[in-house]
């Protein structure tokens, strides 16, 4: 019996060089999926060129749930607000110039009634330039010798050492987010590493399946993490060890610090 996944992509604007592409190709890698998802929703800000861009795009046989909401989009409240609306158990989210694998739900749906106590599955995911070129592979790391302290899974002492793990393409049930929260929009450039570090500091159990599910474009132009690095927002290292210390320091608040949904914003 396959499970039902759900989906969820934020949207910005559509106005990003290449956009029509990248979207196209995202959405593709869901139809070419082994095992189909149950439902994709799209978090976008009101906005007529969005709604008319997606009234007319060809989803073909793919569920569309849209998800709109008032004010500025933000990325990390865009994919709790996602997660909040899905109707399934267990959830992803994909970036709109990204692609998952075909075997990867076909990969987690296999994954989950075997290993019962995981609750996040990360795919291995491989990371592209904006030329198409391989720049290298994410999430793998919890395969290195003497490095994770159970091999496969990701830990918080592990994350202590090392910061480098990607939760785009993750699989991951939807309850543990209602448990301990979601990505904290306060926590800039590193909110990522800081919802690891809380879901780990409360004993979610984090499993890298050891097949590439994802393809991840690395720092595109206009990205967050492309303004972080390279754009108006540009961070010094001080900068950026202060953000990593941020989320160190404060991955254990979970119930005593606000993590925002736009439309309760």
């Amino acid at each position: 019996m396959s499970t039902k996944f759900s989906v969820i992509l934020p949207l910005k604007d559509i106005k990003t060089k290449g956009f029509v592409d990248f979207f196209t190709n995202s959405t593709e890698s869901l139809k070419k999926q082994k095992v189909k998802i149950d439902e994709l929703l799209i978090v976008y800000p009101k906005n007529t060129e969005i709604s008319e861009f997606l009234s007319e795009f060809n989803f073909d046989e793919l569920n569309v749930v849209k998800v709109e909401f008032d004010g500025e989009p933000n990325f990390s409240e865009q994919v709790n607000l996602g997660i909040e609306k899905s109707s399934n158990e267990w959830v992803s989210y994909l970036e709109f110039d990204d692609e998952y694998s075909p075997i990867w739900f076909d990969c987690v749906n296999r994954y989950i009634p075997i290993y019962p106590e995981v609750d996040v599955f990360l795919p291995i995911v491989i990371d592209i330039d904006s030329q198409n070129s391989f720049a290298g592979f994410t999430n793998e790391a919890t395969f290195a010798n003497n490095f994770s302290q159970e091999m496969g899974y990701l830990t918080n002492d592990t994350l202590h050492q090392y910061q480098n793990f990607q939760t785009a393409g993750m699989v991951f049930k939807k309850s543990i987010i209602s448990d301990f929260g979601g990505f904290k929009p306060s926590v800039k450039l590193t909110f990522v590493y800081e919802l690891l570090l809380r879901l780990t500091y409360n004993s979610v159990k984090i499993m890298t399946v050891p097949k590439i599910g994802y393809k991840h474009l690395n720092l595109r132009e206009g990205s967050i993490f492309w303004d972080f690095k390279f754009g108006k927002n540009k961070l010094s290292e001080d900068e950026v060890k202060f953000w990593i210390n941020t989320a160190k320091k404060e991955y254990f608040f979970t119930d005593d610090r606000n993590i925002k949904y736009l439309e309760n914003a």
